[in-house]
């Protein structure tokens, strides 16, 4: 299907209230409203109204029970796909699989398809997450085009936005979030491809948007200096506060204690209260940040990609008072590091781990790079006071081409899960999707039949 003949609910700007009269009178789902006490709030200084508590874990109910436990090895995939745009309009797309001889492994990467996607360079790419089938594109020809990643076949185009698409996220199976050069963020449900809601309030362009593990929670920072919240249980804005720079990418941590800033060649890193508690001045101008989990030991690391042609690891004390130091480099790019991407994996029987995550940089060298996280060792003092060269594990060269984004996707689940585990599982998804569509969808109707509007932050 091309991108203009999608079908019409692709272009559909908000859902009509049908039934609206006998919906439930309620903004927040009833498990967010039970979560909303004894949670951190983001208090952002500036114009607010009504601030949104970052929420807590998901309350175990009836959708909970039916996934495993994503800290438990047996539900981590035992293979990744990455997924990469380019100025050259193509999109590249490799699997990743691991391999072991004796007690070590090794990675290998194989493409399995690579075609044009756009008429223009792709600048953002996003997967959903847990399993999920479906894989988003965003282009500077203003269209966002879905696939679906397990067919590889293309679903359609998005034509919401009037400017260049710049961010894509799936903040579940269920839903994507996209940002845009027009100053508009949209959320749009996977289930039909309509827009829920069109968030505004940016004067200029978004350049980046992070939503918070819980997925209640949205940042996003633009052209006109501006941090936003966005509460998605409501579908507005809830606070913005004036940052005097512009903002080029917002990160939440692993744990959603703390958020990033990143302009130029500086990360501010903040706690949920907006309290600035350090700034890192990295010597070379930077391109993409990622915050996730150590693997040996425990903590938490930031991991930054910049012109100087490395990936640098920060690692982020625990004590929120000391300053992060750089405790490693990833090596091996002869230019700049455009994206990174991580992704949890389990390894395959006989493996010395049952577990790593593994790490892509993509380069305007025109390739990418798999790291293992795990060769980083533990914490120590020693540690400290010399930094750690990570080589690469595996690579695919594109022969030249200017990459621009990357994400990775989960491959094949589990390897002792039985098929029919399998069958169920993806069953219960689908079933998941339709029962979290029509909860936000309800929440849509029953704002609209109370006139309410979409605004951004600000009255």
């Amino acid at each position: 299907m091309s991108a203009r003949s999608a079908k019409p609910s692709l272009k559909k700007a908000r859902i009509s209230a049908e039934s609206s009269k006998t919906s439930k009178k309620a903004a927040l789902a009833p498990e967010a409203r039970a979560q909303t006490k004894d949670v951190p709030t983001l208090s952002v200084k500036g114009k607010e109204r009504a601030a949104s508590p970052v929420p807590g874990p998901r309350k175990q109910g009836k959708t909970a029970t039916k996934t495993s436990d994503p800290s438990s090895s047996t539900s981590l995939p035992t293979s990744f796909k990455v997924v990469c745009g380019s100025y050259e309009k193509l999109l590249y797309g490799l699997e990743g699989t691991v391999s072991t001889s004796s007690s070590d492994y090794s990675f290998h990467l194989r493409p399995i398809f690579i075609f044009p996607a756009h008429v223009s360079c792709i600048k953002s790419v996003a997967v959903s997450p847990q399993g999920g089938k479906w894989l988003a594109t965003g282009s500077a020809d203003e269209i966002i085009k879905v696939w679906d990643l397990r067919r590889r076949k293309e679903i359609g185009g998005l034509m919401q936005h009037q400017g260049s698409v710049t961010h894509l996220e799936f903040p579940s199976r269920s839903y994507m979030l996209s940002a845009s050069e027009d100053g508009t963020l949209c959320l749009f449900r996977a289930r039909d491809w309509a827009v829920l809601r069109e968030l505004k309030g940016h004067k200029g362009r978004v350049n980046s948007v992070a939503v918070h593990q819980s997925c209640k929670v949205a940042l996003s920072v633009g052209q006109d200096r501006t941090l936003r919240m966005w509460d998605l249980m409501r579908g507005k804005g809830s606070a913005s506060t004036k940052i005097y720079k512009e903002g080029e990418l917002v990160r939440w941590s692993s744990d959603g204690s703390l958020f990033a800033l990143q302009a130029q060649n500086t990360i501010d890193i903040y706690s949920t209260d907006m309290e600035l508690l350090h700034t890192i001045i990295h010597p070379s101008r930077l391109h993409d940040i990622k915050f996730c989990k150590r693997v040996v030991g425990s903590g938490e690391l930031l991991l930054a990609g910049a012109e100087d042609k490395k990936l640098t690891v920060y690692d982020i004390p625990a004590d929120h008072t000391k300053p992060p130091t750089v405790i490693a480099e990833m090596i091996g790019h002869t230019n700049r590091v455009k994206a990174v991407d991580t992704m949890r994996i389990a390894l395959p029987a006989g493996a010395a781990r049952e577990e790593t995550t593994v790490v892509c940089t993509i380069s305007s060298d025109g390739k990418m790079r798999l790291y293992d996280l795990a060769a980083l060792p533990a914490s120590s003092e020693a540690q400290q006071q010399e930094k750690v060269q990570l080589e690469p594990m595996a690579e695919y060269d594109t022969k030249g081409t200017r990459l621009t984004c990357v994400t990775l996707a989960d491959g094949d689940v589990g390897a002792h899960a039985a098929a029919s585990g399998k069958r169920k599982r993806a069953d219960d998804d689908d079933e998941d999707d339709d029962e979290e569509g029509g909860d936000l969808a309800s929440q849509q109707e029953d704002e609209e039949s109370e006139g309410s509007e979409v605004s951004g932050g600000e009255e």
